[in-house]
């Protein structure tokens, strides 16, 4: 029998490592930066250990953001452009790579993978394209070769394909990682994370996994950095400053809440293609307010993804002795954090810090776990998620 070629020895070899050192990247829909978390693994599933060993968020310039934003959550956009920052983002995204291990004292060739998300630029549930001809489809660019030849370390990515594939919307994924690190018996738990869009993981206490529920819930950042940016020329509302200075419209926000997303069969994705401007103006000129305040503006669509998390929970569990646990940028939100603490006093809220995973890297660690998951681990049956193992390989050489 002829021996393996080089690169997958290697892939052998590391799966088969006791420890294994990978990094998990994650750029969301807020252009914020992109996260990467150097972590260490040992065993799969269940099983899983990690170690967070080091996390920074680097962040886009204005210019990057602006280029992406060109083909971003759009139906029509240059073929061209799509196709160049294909190329571009992964070859950007290695840099920064590099820069953070630099920065860390690491070398390359001690990390054995990456994990990275890449770039969402669009997706598209069947619930929301409505397409009979079509099915759930999803877009991240960045390419995984790019990265890897750049930086010598083998890349996985393209996660989202594969649930798709298997029969889901490619979202959320955090499902996987949630429960492998966040469940603890006898405690019944939600996971929340409020990035551009909120989504939750629910895990029982009786660790029974069929009631295991993980799904979008709708808009987080997105519409207010949104109206932060095209009303005050702000990236987002540091501290909750414009919206504590304005006042929530009631009417605006039943208007919002009125959408038919909200009471569509679970799990369910979503994400700006929907939840953007133009859906507020629509709500702005059923109720004839489009010539609202901008700072009550600010101050209802935080109210909004305050109110639609709560109404989420309140609706589909019971409140009593739930712990939930906040991450994501909303989680430092003082208005929306303020919003759910007055809308859920039965239930108790901190973020994840409290389970030792910051709060701010816990997407990128979902990642790097997705990752170690896809070098050694099995699929995982929970509720009615694909049990599937996601991820498309890219070698340095």
């Amino acid at each position: 029998m002829p021996p393996l070629n080089k690169n997958l020895q290697k892939l052998f070899n590391i799966a088969q490592k006791e420890e294994r050192l990978g990094i998990g990247l994650m750029s969301g829909t807020s252009l914020d930066g992109l996260d990467i978390a150097l972590c260490s693994f040992t065993g799969n599933g269940t099983s899983t250990r990690f170690k967070l060993l080091q996390f920074i968020t680097i962040p886009y310039q204005t210019h990057f953001k602006q280029e992406v934003q060109q083909v971003f959550a759009q139906k029509q956009v240059s073929l061209e452009q799509v196709t160049l920052l294909n190329a571009r983002i992964g070859s950007f995204h290695a840099e920064l790579i590099l820069q953070a291990l630099a920065q860390w004292n690491v070398q390359a060739s001690d990390v054995d993978f990456i994990a990275s998300h890449g770039q969402t630029i669009y997706h598209a549930p069947k619930r929301l394209h409505q397409q009979a001809e079509y099915g759930n489809a999803t877009l991240q660019i960045g390419d995984a070769d790019h990265i890897a030849v750049k930086t010598g370390i083998l890349t996985i990515s393209d996660f989202r394909q594969k649930h798709i594939a298997a029969g889901g919307e490619g979202a959320p994924l955090a499902l996987y990682g949630d429960v492998l690190l966040g469940s603890k018996a006898g405690e019944d738990r939600i996971l929340l994370n409020i990035g551009g869009i909120a989504n939750l993981t629910y895990l029982p206490g009786n660790g029974d996994h069929s009631k295991i529920m993980c799904t979008d819930i709708g808009p987080g950042n997105t519409l207010i950095d949104a109206a932060c940016r095209k009303y005050f020329d702000k990236a987002f509302d540091e501290g909750s400053k414009i919206a504590f200075s304005g006042e929530v419209n009631e009417t605006l926000l039943d208007a919002l809440l009125h959408h038919p997303f909200f009471n569509e069969a679970l799990p369910k994705t979503t994400g700006p293609e929907l939840f953007n401007l133009d859906f507020v103006g629509d709500a702005q000129q059923a109720t004839r307010l489009l010539n609202i305040n901008k700072t009550d503006l600010v101050a209802t669509l935080s109210a909004f993804t305050g109110r639609s998390i709560a109404n989420f929970i309140q609706t589909n569990f019971k409140v009593t002795d739930l712990k939930l646990f906040t991450s994501g940028g909303g989680a430092r939100n003082p208005f929306v954090i303020e919003y759910l603490q007055k809308a859920l006093p039965g239930v108790t809220i901190a973020n994840t810090s409290e389970l030792g995973i910051n709060p701010d890297a816990k997407e990128a660690i979902l990642f790097a776990l997705l990752g170690n998951e896809a070098l050694c681990g099995e699929p995982i049956k929970i509720g009615t998620n694909p049990a599937v193992l996601m991820g498309k390989f890219s070698f340095a050489v």
